[in-house]
């Protein structure tokens, strides 16, 4: 583990705003990945696009109108860094298979150990960060009414846009 500062993001929502501290020392190869996307702004206009309330908020992929952005490349899972699946963390979401985390993350709404390597599947999801600020604008997002668009389930019907992600100074 590398003696890396923590990286601070700010995330402007049209729920409000959440404030980041990604963990670089833990979580390098997530960290670089995720402040890669915001600093290029990809984050930008995209939404929430999976909510869940008791479970958590997923974004990073989607437009408004559900259509996938085109991501990067995937990154290694870096699940077995010791941090956990609590409430307010932030991951890295991925598909079933264990090394394809590219763009999207999810914030945990509460904790959800059963995600922590090794998880179901002998690697678990990676978290990267933890919420410092505007955990009630997270809840906030939990409260919204969800229904199916297209193929995507647990998609607010209001859509959760992220209007901003930015380093904080």
């Amino acid at each position: 583990m590398s003696e890396a500062k923590p990286v601070k993001i700010v995330m402007e929502t049209t729920k409000g705003t959440i404030e980041l501290e990604l963990d670089a020392a833990k979580a390098p190869i997530s960290v670089a990945n995720f402040v890669s996307y915001v600093k290029k702004g990809f984050y930008d206009g995209l939404i929430f696009h999976r909510v869940i309330p008791g479970f958590m908020a997923q974004g990073g992929g989607f437009t408004p109108d559900m259509q996938q952005k085109q991501p990067d490349g995937q990154i290694e899972n870096e699940a077995k860094n010791g941090l956990k699946n609590v409430r307010g963390s932030i991951a890295m979401a991925r598909t079933p298979n264990p090394h394809s985390a590219s763009s999207q993350f999810f914030i945990n709404l509460k904790d959800n150990s059963f995600l922590d390597y090794p998880g179901q599947d002998g690697w678990g999801y990676c978290v990267f960060g933890k919420v410092t600020k505007g955990m009630e604008t997270v809840d906030a997002m939990a409260a919204v009414e969800t229904g199916r668009k297209g193929p995507h389930g647990d998609v607010p019907l209001e859509p959760i846009i992220i209007k901003s992600a930015k380093l904080a100074e």
